[in-house]
């Protein structure tokens, strides 16, 4: 059997590619698995990374642009491009033998990959650097790396119905690089059919004597287009070469008898420009410093003055949930102090005004609390808009692998999370990441965000233990108290058959007032809510549960799942912040002091990042970006 080889180079690039390829594609499986609709992603958990899942994507996918340009100037220099060119003799030999079809089929496979590749480089980049990284690149970028795996398995068999497994084993058989084909030169050319026309000339006229006054040729003399005469001497001065000997021009020492080492100078100056784009690309938003006299008045009116001298900076965020089908909402923040506190001016795109938070809807054999995904953490109907900051000092160029994990169970030692999904806590005993969170009903429409952090692992409760509540791994309200809580008690194991179980927690003194506070009514969790209408109840104006009471209210009535009374207070009070909808809009101001003197919170300064993600109507499924914002503070 014969011994099939290929040259060192290609080799070498191959299996940087393998490698590369089989990097990027499992980090970006579980990556996808936070995405909408990719759930199904987490039966195959036990194979995708549950650490360093950024940190290892990113860097592999530097190295497939490197490949991708290494070998393209290698096949170039090296004179292989005959290799994967698709002419008219490769197309028509998808018609043809058996043999010559497979080796057409098996040049089209590697246009589909060379395609494959130039998509997810493209749209990868895109996203990385925030340029178009809406929900088309998402997708894009998704269906792209599926066809990597297909062209491995049809690119490998094709392969062996070529040549068996000598023509496999050809990519660890090393050999030398063949030299390349000459080169055409039309000089040498014309000189060889000159020639050839003189030899014809030689066998075919009969030799005579040159009359007397003929001048004889002299062994040196050229004709006018300098081509020299029969019986001149061959030499280095353009002379007639003899048969077979074209003498072509030699290739340049540098750079072409070592097209691999210029194709790897090439990939590496390619790889070093996307590493220093990103250094000098940096998202950054500076805080500028305003007079106390200037600073906004929290309404939720983006007419003050202050916010129309202060250029926004945009970012687009995407898999999220809802937002219409597309996951994707372009946000646009503004920020400005006055030495003591800082001011934010967040506006988000959200088609709707999602204040439905858990609602509860009466029928004959009683209560039934409206959800969908609720009992496992992951309510993604029923809920209430919401808008999340993230402030950190850790090192978070490369988003996750810092204050998120993903994996339905990134920690050995604790419980799995209920909803599938990935989970928050940062690195080390003491270190702490700053979230703020806003949201629609709870707590929002009274003037409070809610102030929050990630910090280490807790110690999961036998509730959590035993899969009852959602484990929430280092995610946690700051010390002190808020003044939301739901207005139902429920049977959770009831309630995984159905929505038995669940009874209100408070009723409404008068059933006709709240229902004129709720404005239109519709319980379908895509329209959203009418101006004005509140879906909460004051402690003030409701009784506790009661027989009696809920037997006086109607079948068919829809009562809030939420009961505001009193204020925030302690640490969890930090952060004031007012809110409007209008026209697909959500306008958010924000204040707090740049530095609460909190552990849990992280001072506004220079140097601090920034993360930010909206949810439209959804408990977990938010929005994100990849490069984070970092904070200049003047």
């Amino acid at each position: 059997m014969r011994i099939r080889r290929t040259d060192y180079g290609t080799i070498i690039l191959h299996w940087l590619l393998a490698g590369a390829t089989i990097v990027a594609f499992i980090t970006g499986l579980r990556i996808a698995t936070e995405a909408p609709d990719h759930e199904w992603l987490n039966k195959i958990d036990w194979v995708l990374p549950r650490a360093h899942v950024w940190t290892w994507h990113m860097p592999a996918a530097i190295v497939l642009v490197g490949v991708a340009v290494a070998y393209t100037i290698y096949v170039m220099r090296s004179g292989l491009s005959r290799r994967v060119a698709m002419d008219k003799i490769r197309l028509r030999g998808l018609f043809g033998r058996p043999q010559a079809r497979k080796g057409s089929i098996s040049i089209l496979l590697h246009w589909l990959l060379f395609l494959a590749m130039l998509a997810l480089i493209v749209s990868g980049g895109l996203l990385f650097f925030g340029v178009e990284s809406g929900h088309l690149t998402m997708q894009i970028h998704w269906y792209a790396t599926w066809i990597v795996p297909v062209f491995i398995l049809l690119h490998v068999l094709t392969h062996y119905s070529i040549g068996g497994t000598s023509q496999l084993f050809r990519v660890i058989r090393p050999s030398a690089l063949p030299p390349p084909p000459p080169k055409l030169d039309a000089v040498e050319l014309l000189t060889m059919l000159v020639a050839q026309t003189e030899r014809l000339e030689e066998s075919e006229v009969p030799v005579r004597a040159a009359p007397p006054s003929a001048p004889t040729a002299s062994p040196a003399m050229k004709r006018p287009d300098g081509i020299r005469t029969r019986g001149e001497p061959q030499g280095s001065g353009g002379g007639r070469r003899g048969p077979g000997k074209t003498n072509s021009r030699r290739r340049n020492a540098t750079f072409q008898s070592n097209p691999f080492v210029v194709a790897i100078a090439v990939a590496i100056t390619a790889g070093s420009a996307v590493v220093a784009a990103d250094y000098f690309a940096e998202d950054s938003l500076t805080i500028h410093r305003i007079a106390s006299a200037d600073t906004p008045t929290l309404d939720g009116d983006t007419s003050d003055h202050i916010w129309r001298t202060v250029a926004p900076h945009e970012v687009m965020t995407n898999q999220g949930g809802n937002f219409d089908g597309t996951g994707e909402s372009r946000v646009e923040i503004r920020a400005v102090h006055d030495g003591t506190w800082a001011y934010f001016l967040f506006t988000w795109d959200d088609p709707t005004r999602s204040l439905k938070q858990l609602p509860m809807v009466k029928k004959a054999d009683g209560w039934y609390l409206l959800h969908n995904g609720y009992e496992v953490g992951d309510e993604h109907d029923y809920n209430e808009d919401k808008f999340s900051v993230l402030f950190t000092t850790l090192d978070v160029t490369l988003a996750g692998d810092r204050t998120f994990h993903a994996s339905p169970r990134p920690m050995s030692d604790k419980p799995a999370t209920m909803s599938g999904r990935g989970i928050h806590y940062t690195p080390g005993t003491d270190v702490y990441a700053d979230v703020w969170q806003w949201k629609a009903t709870n707590g929002g429409p009274t003037g409070w965000l809610d102030d929050d952090h990630f910090g280490p692992p807790a110690e999961p409760t036998p509730e959590q233990v035993s899969n009852t509540v959602p484990y929430r791994g280092g995610f946690a309200p700051d010390p002190g108290n808020a003044n939301y809580k739901d207005n139902f008690v429920l049977d959770t194991e009831a309630m995984k058959l159905g929505n038995r179980g669940v009874r209100p927690l408070r009723l409404p003194k008068d059933v006709a007032a709240m229902t004129a506070a709720m404005g239109d009514i519709s319980l379908d969790p895509n329209m959203g809510e009418s101006e004005n209408a509140r879906w909460f109840l004051m402690e003030a104006d409701s009784v506790p549960y009661s027989a009696e009471a809920d037997a006086r209210i109607p079948v068919g009535t829809v009562l809030p799942g939420v009961v505001l009374s009193g204020d925030y207070s302690g640490d969890r009070a930090d952060v004031r912040c007012a809110a409007r909808w209008a026209s697909g809009r959500w306008a958010l101001e924000v204040a707090r002091k740049l530095d609460t003197g909190s552990k849990y919170d992280i001072p506004l300064k220079s140097g601090v990042y920034m993360r930010v993600s909206a949810f439209d109507h959804s408990q977990i499924r938010h929005t994100r970006h990849v490069r984070p914002i970092r904070l200049e503070v003047e």
